[in-house]
């Protein structure tokens, strides 16, 4: 990498990933249920269950493994509690994520754009699997970026946390290299979701 362009600081980095049940008329209503943030070498930061702020109609159990039992536990907090302690250490920091405004909807966390490195967004991944235009499954961006097995039968928020920043680290330098060279190399997120963003 040209030294004219340093990557920021590792410890400026963090990766994060959300796990949701549903709420509303057939469990479509995402709502959250687990969040974890990891540091740059894949560290827990924080990680916890969250209390349902709705009745909830669909634990999604197949998919996420979450239980009734996980949630109404003693050890999980609130969101109102979640939701602070969240914007509090992602507060001055590079997020990093796969659909990043997702997460951001269900925490209900604005994030500055500037300061997001989404995997899901970002041009040379998706142009490696010859899908430019196309959001991938961080499943699929794994297995054919890195060779590795995620999500093998239930969606874990914390190895999600760790896949998108071992993803992120891959690809580090060219990324903050066209960055610092006041070029974008990611797809904008929805229009929709223009709200989590500042």
């Amino acid at each position: 990498m040209d030294p004219k362009y340093p990557i920021p600081s590792s410890e400026l980095f963090l990766g994060i990933a959300c796990t949701c049940i549903g709420c509303g008329p057939g469990g479509s209503t995402s709502m959250l249920a687990r969040v974890a943030i990891v540091d740059y070498r894949g560290q827990t930061v924080f990680c916890t269950y969250v209390q349902p702020t709705l009745a909830v109609s669909d634990y999604r159990t197949g998919t996420t493994g979450i239980e009734a039992t996980d949630v109404q536990s003693n050890s999980a907090m609130t969101f109102q509690e979640v939701q602070q302690q969240v914007a509090k250490i992602i507060q001055g920091k590079m997020l990093v994520g796969h659909a990043l405004w997702q997460d951001l909807s269900v925490l209900g966390i604005p994030h500055p754009a500037v300061a997001t490195r989404d995997v899901a967004l970002y041009q040379p991944f998706r142009n490696a699997l010859r899908t430019p235009n196309q959001v991938i499954g961080l499943q699929t961006l794994m297995w054919h970026l890195m060779r590795r097995r995620i999500q093998d039968g239930k969606i874990c928020a914390l190895e999600n946390a760790r896949a998108v920043i071992d993803l992120y680290r891959s690809h580090a330098s060219e990324w903050e290299a066209t960055v610092a060279r006041g070029q974008w190399p990611c797809h904008l997120p929805p229009s929709t979701f223009s709200r989590c963003y500042v």
